[in-house]
């Protein structure tokens, strides 16, 4: 296998560009999961508070005897919690098994006006603290950084939105970059159709399947991305994304389709 990219924030801060996603897991698969992940060489670990699933990553991290150090770990606040910052990554911070996490990101924006402002500058103080490396925010439009940011003067180190080839958005991401800001890719498997006929094509050149494919034009356009499975060889073979490149015009085709 070989050694995983970072891209690095604006803050410094160097990031996995592929990690384990874990939505939707739970209890022992969850932990099976996160174990095969980690064995495999994921260092880069996804979660969030609404996912239930923090002590799980904890458990399996502890247990895999993987050096903290090593790891990068993130999780989200709900917009439910606005106003319990201090107390939410408390609480993430006890079941994740941790002094610090990597990444906390608002999961969504808060609708109460104002209350985006609030939760960032607690983010900021927090972060200032040591109980984050970074800070961020995930399912934010170009707009509601930008209020962020003039509330605050910070802007926040990366936004994780929905990112595929059947679901993309070259202005936004022109918009995030011209801040800054690094994109983060969830659900890059959602809505694709592993047997079109253009992916298998682009699939049996490589001689890769198509998942793979998939994955590694995120990472060619510079998205991180966090593909999840609880499947042992697809959590592998998501991971084999290095040793292939795929062409300019095998990316634009995805990118079309």
């Amino acid at each position: 296998m070989n050694e995983i990219p970072v891209v690095r924030t604006t803050d410094g801060v160097d990031m996995p560009v592929i990690g384990f996603g874990t939505w939707q897991m739970n209890g022992e698969q969850a932990y099976d999961a996160i174990r095969w992940a980690l064995a495999a060489g994921y260092r880069h670990i996804d979660t969030a508070t609404a996912y239930k699933n923090e002590a799980e990553v904890g458990r399996a991290v502890r247990d895999s005897g993987v050096d903290r150090g090593e790891l990068f770990i993130a999780t989200k606040l709900p917009p439910g919690n606005a106003g319990r910052e201090r107390q939410t990554l408390s609480d993430s911070l006890r079941a994740l098994g941790t002094d610090y996490v990597d990444l906390w990101l608002i999961h969504w924006p808060p609708r109460r006006p104002g209350a985006s402002e609030r939760v960032w500058r607690a983010f900021l103080e927090l972060r200032s603290e040591g109980l984050c490396r970074a800070v961020g925010v995930s399912n934010y439009s170009p707009e509601e950084i930008d209020a962020l940011t003039g509330a605050t003067g910070q802007v926040p180190q990366v936004n994780q939105v929905p990112w595929s080839p059947s679901q993309h958005d070259p202005e936004l991401l022109a918009a995030l970059r011209h801040r800054g800001i690094v994109v983060e890719g969830y659900s890059p498997l959602r809505g694709a159709r592993l047997t079109a006929p253009a992916l298998t094509a682009i699939s049996e050149a490589h001689g890769v399947p198509a998942a793979q494919v998939i994955l590694r034009w995120h990472v060619q356009m510079g998205i991180v991305v966090i593909p999840k499975s609880v499947h042992r060889e697809r959590i592998e073979s998501n991971l084999d994304l290095f040793g292939f490149e795929l062409t300019e015009a095998e990316m634009a085709q995805l990118s079309a389709s």
